[in-house]
């Protein structure tokens, strides 16, 4: 107790502390609260200075120094709002200060939720502001660097202050929330944060030098004071502050370098990209960076071979002095032949492909690239006519991790004996141009609400999803689609009804000679739309276009084939499954059972991307059609194997223990390795978040999971278990973990 302050602050009238003993036998008996607000008014009125009497009350009791509701705190409240009602009780001059003085020190040790009252009754954002830096300096220097943080947030005086300084302990105790709020409100110290982090994330910044200087900070945890932690929180930051990431280049770099990496993986491990995709995205991915032009021709250098980091060097016009030993040596001997030689192997390439895949059964003339309002009007003349049948599919750039719906570069649509492919981007662009936003949105609208046009397509719910990104006007189209057919559904029912169809589609000689084109030895399991065309027309699509830049003009021959392919396709699948559903064990109704019917559930709440729809559990699962799904048939632990992306990892250790076949993503591994392990071996991906958007597009239908991270790995473990049918014996129960495990566990 401040004894002083009590004789000098108090000369008549009730003693606080008196008052206090009061309130607290008052606060033991929870009936009687109301008794308790009326003594604390009749208290602060009968005392000669209530703003003196609550501070000798807080300094003589210790109740609100921890967690949660006190009598401190309610008897502060209190005061709050009783002088609102008696504005004359409140102090200035000397008098106010030497109160300020005397709160400070209660602000040191308070909890949060009496800051706000505290400050709003002394009147701290009046007080001197070399006064209030002083004392926040102090606590601080003290090593309190959370309430230093908070009572500067508090106070405002962030732009007064050094924010490396301020944030960088916080940083260490992994405290990246309250960062966030610190710089919350002031654009500029945002961007000096971010340049700040920026240059923590240089590839020759040694990380330790800023964690050596505060090597007693308490709840310090070095583990998550690294560059990935970094790097996530600058991308956060520049997410949310809607900031330039041009503030972060070396962030930014390190990105792009990930990406280059995981090119290289695809084209030259995998074998699953085609060299025009793969040049069309490494281009975008270095642009006129000499940085990332360098590690390009490392990673040529290593994975290819001297002369084709010699034609990139020459590509990107790199100086002498920066092309490794050799290089600059191979650019002098280049020769006319070896493009000779490479066009010669492209054109055995399309050759093999035409033996391997589906070809479109109609003229090159008949595969029409509309860009301009009056070529769009012959295309709508044919489509908008009743009783047509019309395949549609869409096309996007690939977004290679980044967050957000994608908008749609192509629009495909099949009928007759044509295909039309709209530039979506260039007919808004023109829409845009003559003020006349709502033209394309009316015609597409017509065609998917009209019943007596019948629409076909694959995984249509998430294409129209895309569709809605990229036209604010046609975000209701999956609620007023009539006469819909999508083919997900069908495959649902061909997977349901053909044995033959779960080793992966009709029987196959395997005496069979080798298909000669090269990357057919390479190429992934057939999957999606894909299989179903081998399925029911005998080959399946060449899906090499399908990581195209779409948004690249003009586009490439093989990408008009590809994308005029994949609509006209769905013509054929349904007609020849209308022609004879017996043939692939379907019911003889299938055209009554599915003509003019959507099916596409309208949707009130959150929208999901391509072949998304929300799985029994709530969670996501790729290709999952609700509707026209059946149960799984039930599987042992032994036949179910899963990769666990790396927040998951309790989730893998149970799983495994229930006998599952289980690979756990290390903290430091990619997401995307999951993917990599997930077609390499034939898992089932496990993640969550964000990481799913990634993932989902990179695998078959029904091959990626959301797990729900909130929840607890038991309850995460029988989400998956029910969600793939998984029948789990006592036999079963650690029977894959190590033997002290189970001896353990007996």
């Amino acid at each position: 107790m401040n004894q002083e302050s009590n004789s000098s602050d108090q000369p008549g009238g009730q003693d606080p502390l008196l008052l206090l003993k009061t309130l607290q036998l008052l606060w033991t008996k929870k009936e009687m609260k109301k008794q308790l607000k009326e003594e604390i008014r009749r208290g602060f009125a009968g005392l000669e200075d209530p703003l003196a009497g609550l501070l000798d009350i807080l300094e003589d009791s210790s109740d609100w120094k921890g967690k949660g509701h006190s009598l401190g705190y309610y008897i502060t409240s209190e005061l709050q709002l009783w002088i609102k009602e008696h504005p004359a009780v409140q102090q200035s001059g000397m008098k106010l200060k030497k109160l300020q003085a005397r709160v400070f020190r209660i602000l040191a040790q308070c909890p949060t939720n009496l800051h706000d009252p505290l400050i709003s009754i002394y009147q701290l954002h009046t007080a001197d502001r070399n006064y209030l830096l002083g004392h926040v300096s102090h606590l601080y220097h003290k090593g309190d660097y959370k309430e230093a943080a908070i009572l500067s947030i508090k106070l405002k005086l962030q732009p007064d202050q050094d924010v490396e300084k301020m944030c960088t302990p916080l940083l260490l105790q992994d405290k990246t929330n309250l960062v966030e709020a610190y710089v919350g409100e002031y654009p500029e110290l945002q961007c000096k944060l971010l340049q700040i982090l920026d240059t923590w994330c240089e590839p020759s910044f040694n990380i330790k030098d800023i964690s050596r200087q505060y090597q007693g900070l308490s709840k310090y945890k070095p583990d998550k004071f690294n560059h990935k932690m970094l790097s996530k929180l600058v991308f956060r930051l520049l997410e949310r502050f809607n900031l330039d990431p041009a503030l972060c280049p070396n962030v930014i770099n390190q990105r792009h370098l990930r990406t280059l990496n995981y090119l290289f993986y695809k084209r030259f491990v995998e074998k699953s990209m085609t060299q025009e995709n793969w040049t069309d995205h490494v281009q975008n991915t270095v642009g006129e960076n000499q940085w990332l032009q360098g590690h390009l021709i490392q990673l040529l250098i290593s994975y290819s071979d001297m002369s084709t980091a010699a034609r990139w060097a020459q590509r990107c016009n790199l100086p002498k002095e920066m092309l490794p030993y050799g290089v600059a040596d191979e650019l002098q001997k280049l020769k006319i032949q070896e493009r000779v030689e490479e066009a010669e192997k492209a054109e055995n390439y399309e050759e093999g492909k035409k033996k391997d895949y589906y070809q479109l059964p109609i003229p090159r003339a008949n595969i029409h690239f509309l860009q301009t309002w009056g070529e769009m009007l012959q295309c709508w003349e044919k489509v908008l006519q009743p009783g047509q049948v019309v395949g549609i599919d869409m096309e996007w750039r690939p977004s290679f991790g980044i967050v957000g719906k994608p908008r749609v570069s192509l629009l495909q649509i099949a009928v007759g004996e044509e295909v039309f492919l709209l530039d979506l981007p260039q007919l808004l662009e023109q829409a845009e141009r003559e003020d006349e936003k709502e033209k394309l949105s009316h015609y597409i609208q017509r065609l998917y609400s009209d019943p007596a046009i019948t629409k076909l397509g694959y995984g249509m719910s998430g294409d129209l999803n895309s569709l809605a990104a990229t036209c604010s006007a046609l975000k209701d189209m999956d609620k007023q689609a009539q006469g819909v057919v999508d083919l997900l559904t069908v495959d649902k029912q061909l997977q349901k009804s053909s044995i033959d169809w779960k080793k992966g589609g009709r029987k196959v000689d395997v005496l069979a000679p080798e298909p000669s084109c090269e990357d057919r030895a390479f190429r992934q399991p057939e999957r999606g739309l894909s299989l179903l065309v081998q399925h029911v027309l005998g080959k399946p699509l060449d899906k090499t276009e399908q990581l195209s830049n779409w948004e690249k003009r003009p586009l490439r021959e093989e990408q008009i084939l590809y994308a005029a392919s994949d609509a006209y396709c769905l013509l054929e699948v349904y007609g020849k499954l209308c022609k004879d559903p017996a043939s692939f064990g379907l019911s003889s109704n299938l055209t009554e059972s599915l003509v003019g019917k959507p099916s596409i559930k309208p949707r009130a709440k959150k929208q999901l991307n391509k072949q998304e729809v929300p799985s029994s559990s709530g969670q996501q699962c790729k290709g999952f059609d609700k509707e026209a799904s059946y149960p799984p048939d039930p599987i042992s632990p032994k036949e179910f194997s899963v990769v666990c992306d790396n927040m998951l990892q309790g989730l893998g250790r149970y799983l495994r223990c229930l006998g599952v076949d289980v690979r756990i993503l290390e903290n430091e591994d990619d997401h995307r390795k999951a993917a990599e392990i997930a077609r390499q071996e034939g898992r089932v991906i496990l993640t969550s978040g964000l990481p799913y958007q990634t993932l989902q597009s990179q695998v078959g239908e029904g091959r990626c999971f959301s797990v729900n991270c909130s929840e607890k790995a038991k309850e995460q473990a029988l989400q998956v278990l029910k969600h793939f049918n998984v029948q789990v014996t006592l036999a079963d129960i650690f029977s894959r973990c190590q033997p002290s495990f189970r001896r353990e566990h007996k």
